[in-house]
């Protein structure tokens, strides 16, 4: 008997795999003061929910990155639903191989991804592929309160060790070898609709599953949604838009 996925059970048909919002992506992305870009990559590109308003706006082939190629395949399946299939090229990769694959990308993008191989270890290694002037624009998790519930604190110890404030990841950033071009906050809606909202109830019906890695799973999920609403706005999803220094 196959032992069950954590993954598949919990995210199961789920468009959004992190928080996140078309609307707001698109406001991102047409905020860019250029709109024609060459060679686009999605790092950590998930089902595709933000590779689908990338593939939309810009009508240019959007170079789709996963390590996790049931997402790749479900992408894939949605692009043709949509008729987004000739602009979506798929890679089942690891996002910190992306210089080797793109050497030269004119947009990067990345939601709610870059914190797989570490903030500033991503922007540092994409930043060897990023032509000069070209963008990268990034979500990270970051502190956005000096004053922090002590629950809020302790969850994030074990679970995001590295979470830095707002003012420190654009250091991060400048060192990495970018210009800040701007920031935008993901509002709490963005974590709650077709998210936490499904996630929830989902998470709720596993936590007596025979798996043990599937209850364990469900449970640390409960424990991230209750964490989120006892926060007080303490953190959030942040974009960071970032330009290529020449």
């Amino acid at each position: 008997m196959k032992t069950p996925n954590p993954v598949d059970l919990l995210f199961a048909d789920m468009d959004k795999l992190s928080p996140g919002d078309d609307s707001l992506s698109l406001y991102v992305l047409q905020s860019l003061p250029r709109h024609r870009f060459e060679v686009v990559v999605d790092a950590g590109c998930g089902a595709g929910r933000q590779t689908f308003v990338l593939a939309s706006e810009l009508v240019t082939p959007i170079q789709a990155v996963d390590s996790y190629q049931p997402f790749l395949s479900r992408l894939k399946r949605r692009a043709k639903e949509k008729g987004l299939a000739h602009l979506v090229r798929t890679h089942c990769m690891d996002m910190k191989d992306i210089p080797s694959v793109f050497p030269k990308i004119d947009l990067l993008w990345a939601e709610g991804a870059a914190y797989n191989i570490g903030f500033a270890n991503a922007l540092s290694t994409w930043a060897k592929a990023i032509k000069p002037n070209g963008f990268a624009v990034v979500t990270e998790l970051c502190w956005l309160r000096e004053q922090i519930p002590n629950a809020v604190t302790e969850f994030f110890r074990s679970e995001y060790q590295d979470m830095q404030s707002v003012p420190q990841n654009i250091a991060i950033a400048e060192e990495a070898g970018y210009k800040i071009f701007n920031t935008y906050t993901l509002p709490k809606e963005a974590w709650v609709k077709d998210y936490y909202d499904v996630l929830e109830p989902r998470a709720k019906s596993l936590v007596n599953h025979s798996n043990v890695d599937v209850r364990d799973f469900a449970v640390e999920t409960l424990k991230e949604i209750e964490t989120f609403k006892i926060s007080e706005d303490s953190y959030g999803y942040v974009f960071y838009i970032l330009q290529r220094s020449n």
